[in-house]
């Protein structure tokens, strides 16, 4: 296996490389910073996200810029916001032994007049998003005529995000002497297209293919209606109480939706979609990198260029419509040889796209296993004990021992444990010592026989939920009774009716007694008669016809 040194790095910057921890290249960095290095020549790198692509065109870019020259030599050109601050980052760490070079970055979202001026004072790299890039073209506030260096990085995720015409009109200001290299994780024709109009003869490496899932990943599957996914994903949540992952929704109203829902019931969640202006925006990434967010939610666009190290999980709330997505979006974990998750809720009438994913990107879905009641009780318990294993006692509290030990000396060793066990986990025995398994639920739903099925009224209709889908979930969530026990619901504006297996009565009953929604008592109404707790009988009235 090559190291640095080998690859024709000068020593300042291989012994940088070395005090950042790096200790030997990855594959697309072995292969591609001896060609950047020392040949005139363009260069196409196939490989996926988390594969050291910066580093692979950075290290070689620091290396051959001159910082005796005052203008711009370099441009490289980032799909997001995120990723051209994470770009300008890592050529900072790069080039700790060059005090005199300048690298700026430029993006949407921020001062312009701030940008401008540190172009004016002189630069020589500049990270740019295209939308920004462009606008300081045409402001005539940045000059790329004697740039001798252009990087695509993610070109494939530009060209998704819709900036076509921003990279064709970008690279007509520059020489046509310069040398360009191309990064992306897949190979669309319109990344052909690029490659064919705005390069010569470029050098092609691939590492593992263009679309080959990385082996790190165990992509895994549940069959699931919509209205249970939301009690699915926390059944897997309450199980690994290390997760640190990303929810991937279709639109930004899910997203939105999914994340109020999760903080509701006590998660540390939060959302990135494209309603949220760049503040907001930093905020929730910062949170999330720093890993107060246990959960971020996130649409495919609003999470393009998000790297963040050591996400466990990765839950896709649907199959995404282009299947290409899927890649990046499961790309986000099992990265630096650590091991991930990707599992997707998948409807079931979503096996054929599953399929058709496989035989794309060339791995096995493996169907996974929801957590069963207990086994989540178990898991919480045993992390806790594991916690107050390896908890230092705190000095201060030597102190008050005596006094504790007098307070607790009536209590056995076991009596003790159970109190303690009690007193810290009663949520979650509540919540699922006696919940279904869902994994019995999951099949074609079951088709409900009218006697078999108890009617009930609520006054809960379309002023208070959206649609049937958040009717469904708040009575399984409350009562505790599976979605496939739900029968017809019909929904109106300010009450709504369900019908419920027969079987399952008492349970829902009692899950409404004493509920309440925004400050209002919630009512159930047995409308064949049968009622107790919190239910109302029904009244119905005869109506006569006029005569």
């Amino acid at each position: 296996m090559k190291n640095f040194t080998d690859l024709g790095l000068s020593q300042p910057l291989v012994d940088t490389i070395l005090d950042l921890g790096f200790e030997n290249p990855t594959p697309i960095q072995s292969q591609a910073i001896p060609h950047l290095l020392d040949k005139q020549t363009d260069l196409v790198g196939l490989a996926q996200t988390g594969t050291g692509k910066t580093a692979a065109f950075g290290l070689p870019l620091v290396e051959r810029v001159d910082t005796g020259q005052s203008h711009i030599q370099a441009l490289v050109l980032a799909p997001t916001r995120e990723l051209c601050l994470q770009i300008t980052n890592e050529f900072g760490l790069f080039s700790k032994h060059l005090p005199h070079l300048r690298i700026t970055p430029v993006y949407g979202g921020a001062d312009i007049q701030g940008q401008i001026k540190s172009l004016r004072r002189g630069v020589h790299i500049v990270v740019a998003t295209p939308g920004r890039l462009r606008d300081l073209i045409r402001r005539k506030c940045i000059q790329l005529g004697n740039v001798d260096f252009v990087v695509l990085d993610e070109a494939d995720e530009m060209l998704n995000m819709g900036f076509k015409e921003e990279l064709d009109d970008i690279l007509t200001y520059t020489p046509e002497e310069k040398l360009t290299w191309l990064f992306s994780a897949t190979m669309p024709k319109e990344v052909r297209r690029i490659s064919l109009q705005y390069m010569l003869d470029p050098v092609e490496l691939s590492v593992k293919g263009t679309q080959v899932a990385n082996a790190d990943i165990d992509h895994q599957y549940v069959k699931v209606y919509p209205a249970q996914r939301f009690e699915e994903l926390k059944r897997f949540l309450d199980y690994d109480p290390s997760t640190f992952g990303l929810v991937f929704c279709r639109t930004r109203k899910d997203s939105k939706d999914l994340a109020e829902a999760l903080q509701r019931d006590g998660y540390n969640a939060d959302a990135l979609h494209g309603d949220l202006n760049q503040s907001q925006r930093d905020r929730v990434m910062g949170r999330f990198r720093n890993r107060q967010l246990q959960l971020l939610v996130a649409t495919d666009v609003a999470a393009r260029g998000i790297d963040v190290q050591d996400i466990t999980h990765v839950f896709h709330f649907n199959i995404p419509d282009d299947l290409a997505f899927y890649t990046h979006r499961s790309g986000r974990t099992g990265r630096a040889g650590k091991k991930g998750i990707s599992l997707v809720l998948a409807h079931p009438n979503d096996m054929g796209l599953l399929q058709r994913l496989e035989r794309t990107i060339k791995v096995k879905f493996t169907e996974a296993k929801i957590p069963a009641g207990k086994d989540i009780c178990e898991k919480q318990l045993r992390n806790y004990l594991q916690k107050i294993l390896h908890t230092e006692p705190h000095q201060d509290l030597q102190d008050f021992l005596p006094e504790m030990t007098a307070e607790l000396q009536e209590l056995s060793k076991d009596e003790l444990i159970q109190r303690v066990a009690s007193l810290s986990f009663s949520r979650f025995f509540e919540k699922y010592r006696h919940a279904p398994d869902l994994n019995a639920v999951r099949g074609r739903k079951k088709r409900h026989s009218a006697a078999n099925m108890q009617r009930y009224g609520v006054n809960l209709g379309f002023f208070d939920l959206e649609h049937k889908g958040q009717l469904l979930s708040f009575i399984c969530k409350k009562t505790g009774v599976p979605g496939s026990a739900i029968g017809k619901i019909d929904m109106r504006r300010t009450h709504s009716s369900f019908d419920v297996d027969s079987s399952m009565s008492p349970q829902v009953e009692k899950g409404f007694e004493g509920l309440s929604l925004n400050g209002r008592s919630i009512y159930l109404n047995a409308e064949n008669g049968k009622a107790n707790g919190a239910t109302k009988k029904s009244k119905k009235k005869r109506r006569h016809r006029k005569k």
